[in-house]
């Protein structure tokens, strides 16, 4: 794949042999039939692996994300150990935030803390636009994994709006989301100013990804599930849309994601992205109907069916599969991302399973 400046030149010819771009994980994302279900896991980079423990000891979550060497060797880790059809960069949604003059910290066992919330227009003001030099660490990550993963697909990321204001307004997690709700309501301005700026960031942020080499991308809306269908279409989806429009001519996939979103799947269909991930409260077939027939669906195994009985969680991956026949493209992956406490051993078996389970002429390939 092409590493030239625009992302788009050699896309434009059409994929090769061996071009990461007619893999089946991307022909999945463009609904287009590939050998086998592709299959990859979110938080595959990290979390389960000795190897990634071993690698991070000692080094701060924040500081390992510009690193690119680190980037690079943690990224490959699981396309190593359990053979998935795409890596996903290591880094954190909070990253861009952070290079567009956040402070912030991602303090383990809590996650993200931010120093001074947002609370002003004045903060909303300091967060600055971002440059391919604010995060020259990511480009080159990237440009190196390209490199290393040949056919390989590589999947950017970046957390969107509504995720990452939460962040910011609550100075860290939340489990009610209080006072971002408490903003959207009082000064909804302020609201879209805030969340507009970040859809900035996090556009630019997609965009050095792709320009570097990544084949596809995925919008993280990890908390957008706290809202009513109704505040999400208010609040929200202008700025999600604002960020997938925005990679419209970019020549990848886009991805989007969200937590206990079954009820906001179809206003998540309407954001523009070509794949809807689907966490494991809601079943494919019916996800389906719900984000429209021009979309893949991406998912939805939960995390927690890795910790049952093999007999159990053959049987559960079964149902994910038939259910993910009714959509136009499938990419199966957990409703969630890898919990710590994860054995590698079965995602590694787990991978081989879907694709023995999918291979042209068995499945719905």
């Amino acid at each position: 794949m092409s590493t030239d400046t625009t992302g788009t030149a050699a896309r434009d010819e059409g994929p090769r042999p061996g071009d990461p771009a007619d893999s089946p994980f991307v022909r999945a994302c463009r609904r287009k039939p590939g050998p086998h279900t592709p299959v990859w896991f979110m938080r595959q980079a990290g979390r389960s692996l000795p190897e990634y423990r071993k690698i991070r000891a000692n080094v701060a979550m924040l500081e390992s994300c510009r690193r690119p060497e680190l980037i690079t060797e943690i990224t490959l880790q699981p396309v190593r150990r359990h053979g998935v059809d795409a890596a996903i960069l290591f880094s954190d949604i909070v990253v861009p935030v952070a290079a567009a003059g956040v402070a912030l910290d991602i303090v383990p066992g809590t996650g993200p803390v931010v120093t001074d919330p947002v609370t002003t227009a004045a903060d909303v003001e300091r967060i600055r636009p971002i440059t391919r030099d604010d995060v020259h660490y990511v480009d080159e990550a990237v440009r190196m994994l390209v490199g290393e993963l040949g056919a390989t697909p590589l999947i950017g990321f970046a957390g969107a709006p509504f995720t990452l204001a939460s962040y910011l307004v609550e100075g860290g997690p939340s489990r009610n989301h209080t006072k971002t709700k408490a903003l959207m309501y009082s000064d909804p301005d302020l609201w879209h100013a805030l969340a507009g700026r970040l859809a900035e960031v996090a556009l630019a942020f997609l965009k050095v990804q792709i320009d570097a080499g990544a084949s596809a991308v995925q919008l993280f809306d990890s908390w957008a599930g706290a809202l009513s269908e109704a505040d999400y279409r208010r609040y929200v989806l202008p700025h999600s849309q604002a960020v997938l429009a925005g990679l419209a001519d970019a020549g990848v996939p886009r991805i989007h994601f969200g937590v206990g979103t079954g009820e906001l799947l179809t206003a998540m269909g309407e954001a523009g992205a070509d794949v809807v991930g689907v966490d494991w409260r809601t079943p494919l077939d019916i996800a389906t109907r719900r984000v429209g027939p021009q979309r893949a669906v991406q998912g939805n195994l939960d995390p927690c069916l890795l910790f049952a009985p093999w007999p159990v969680l053959e049987a559960e991956v079964r149902r994910v599969l038939a259910q993910g026949r009714a959509a136009p493209g499938h990419i199966f992956n957990l409703g969630h991302g890898v919990l710590p406490e994860t054995d590698p051993d079965v995602l590694t078996r787990l991978v081989a399973l879907v694709h023995e389970l999918t291979a042209r002429g068995n499945g719905r390939s």
